[in-house]
């Protein structure tokens, strides 16, 4: 049990200094990226789809978990950026179309 819990710590720990120092992503600038309620209602409208439905579309392993989740305009359209832990602990981050 302690072994357990403490990989995940360590894999959550790894994969957030692999997401913070970066900011969003490479070159994106913060005021790129929506907030909440720009999200919801995009999903609401239509115009991108649940990160659920993008991860699957992507053919990302379903046992990923998604550490953190933002929308930001990129030219050709919104991405989710997302940082994920994958199920062997490895941590990474993915920048997905979010159409």
């Amino acid at each position: 049990m302690k072994t357990s819990l403490l990989s995940r710590l360590t894999s959550l720990a790894l994969a957030l200094c692999l997401f913070l120092p970066l900011g969003v992503a490479p070159g994106m600038a913060q005021g790129q990226c929506w907030d909440n309620a720009a999200i919801q209602a995009a999903l609401d409208q239509g115009q991108i789809r649940p990160v659920a439905a993008v991860l699957a579309r992507e053919g990302v392993n379903p046992a990923t978990e998604v550490l953190s989740v933002r929308v930001c305009d990129q030219g050709s359209g919104p991405v989710y950026v997302l940082a994920v832990l994958g199920p062997g602990g490895e941590a990474r981050n993915l920048t997905l179309s979010a159409r």
